[in-house]
């Protein structure tokens, strides 16, 4: 009996990792970090609740660090099978995963912690992972898996699992929130039988895509022509390169001011370029747009400040000005030097367009702190505090129940996963109200038949 154990990603936003058994044949879906303040380091730490050396093959969805972050330590701890993922999906994880070396090794230095991989466990990571297209039929024991396209960064995909029982599971990973400027839509999953989905924003309604465009051009307007600073911690897949398309259109548009944008951060710099290689990926309406001429991730005025010391440099221009840094929950990375000068102020402003985790420095910001420690240091919160949904990479409650919907006729079961536990439950009972599907949302180390 084939059936799927929960990893990682249940109940939970980070830490996406799943384990199918056919039976004769172990299968691995990601292998991410846990990320939230210290009790996830431990998390992460810990031995795998199987043997490593005992699945056959892992496939990736996409690039984001909860889906890829323990990887090596799956190598350094026995794994010996293949990688599969898109191709973007492997330039970018090892992008991600080198940059996340980086991190881990300060934090652990600091807390006097073990190193949870070492640089030649990505390496060797690197050996084992194979780059495909989507719709490629991959053969692994008695299983035929391919990716399919979920729009939700570049090359991220769904893993589309038929079991030999004729059985058909499809882990969606993250879904992609369209219409977005660069990606395709998802692909839309009819035949699947069992359906393991995301539901990070289960139980909310995300604002108008529309209309986003005009409120982002808007919010710039107000903070530049008060003379203030503009932050935006941005991750460094996909929603930097959306804000760059976008500033970029605004700015050829004359729709805002023309001032000075910094993109201050090494790894969203890298990915632009890796976005940049595979724009076979994008949309129709990318696609048009290069070949018209337009260079989708440059405009006057754009600086892309690799170097700390060009960083550092960002202080000396004065406002106002735009600064696009990372982390994306503002749990680390150049992001938090600025907040640290620019909180105090209230003619700058803070503009978030992304997930915020319970227990992140950016979710405490979104809930109205007056005060906050970065860096050791007690920061007064004057700035203004806003947050754009309708940039969001992910589905609203909307979007998601009609992606299940459209595969009613033949589901017969549905996981809802990487949802914290409010929504993800409100999304199973409305699968189960709405859809009549039997829907479950499995804590961490359930195992259930399919």
């Amino acid at each position: 009996m084939a059936k799927v154990s929960f990893y990682g990603g249940a109940q939970e936003v980070t830490g996406s990792c799943f384990l199918f058994d056919s039976g004769n044949t172990k299968i691995l879906i990601d292998c991410g970090l846990f990320q939230c303040p210290k009790f996830c380091d431990i998390r992460s730490e810990e031995p795998f609740p199987f043997n490593p050396a005992e699945i056959v093959a892992l496939f990736v969805t996409h690039a984001h660090i909860d889906h890829t972050g323990r990887i090596p330590k799956l190598v350094r701890e026995g794994f010996r099978g293949k990688i599969f993922s898109t191709h973007p999906t492997l330039e970018l994880s090892e992008l991600m995963l080198r940059d996340s070396l980086g991190v881990l090794a300060k934090e652990a230095s600091a807390d006097k912690r073990e190193l949870l991989y070492r640089e030649e466990d990505i390496l060797r990571a690197m050996e084992m992972w194979k780059g495909v297209e989507y719709r490629e039929k991959i053969a692994v024991g008695d299983t035929s898996i391919m990716l399919r396209d979920s729009g939700h960064v570049l090359g991220s995909a769904m893993v589309d699992i038929l079991l030999k029982n004729g059985k058909r599971a499809v882990c969606t990973g993250d879904i992609g929130n369209p219409p977005t400027p660069l990606l395709n839509d998802p692909e839309e999953v009819r035949d699947a039988d069992f359906l393991l989905v995301e539901s990070t924003y289960g139980s909310r309604v995300h604002e108008d895509r529309a209309g986003r465009k005009l409120k982002l051009e808007r919010f710039i307007e107000d903070i530049v022509r008060g003379g203030g600073v503009v932050m935006m911690p941005a991750f460094s897949l996909e929603r930097t390169q959306e804000l760059l398309f976008e500033i970029n259109d605004l700015v050829e548009a004359g729709r805002i001011p023309r001032v000075p944008v910094f993109l201050d951060s090494p790894l969203a710099i890298s990915a632009t370029a890796v976005y940049k290689k595979y724009e076979r990926y994008f949309n129709k309406e990318a696609h048009a747009r290069i070949k018209s001429g337009d260079n989708l991730f440059n405009f006057p005025l754009l600086k892309m400040t690799r170097t700390t010391e060009e960083s550092k440099r960002i202080n000396e221009v004065p406002p106002p000005k735009i600064i696009i840094a990372g982390s994306g929950m503002s749990t680390g990375g150049r992001i938090l030097h600025h907040e640290r000068r620019y909180l105090s102020d209230p003619r700058n402003a803070l503009l978030m367009v992304g997930y915020q985790a319970a227990g992140s420095l950016g979710r405490v910001l979104q809930d109205g702190a007056d005060r906050v420690t970065i860096m050791g240091e007690r920061i007064e919160v004057r700035a203004r505090i806003e947050t754009l949904s309708g940039y969001s990479a992910h589905p609203d409650r909307e979007q998601l129940l009609d992606f299940i919907a459209k595969g009613r006729d033949r589901l017969e079961k549905v996981f809802a996963i990487q949802g914290e536990p409010a929504p993800a439950l409100f999304l199973v009972q409305r699968v189960r109200d709405y859809l009549g599907i039997e829907a479950y949302a499995p804590a961490y180390g359930e195992t259930h038949e399919l």
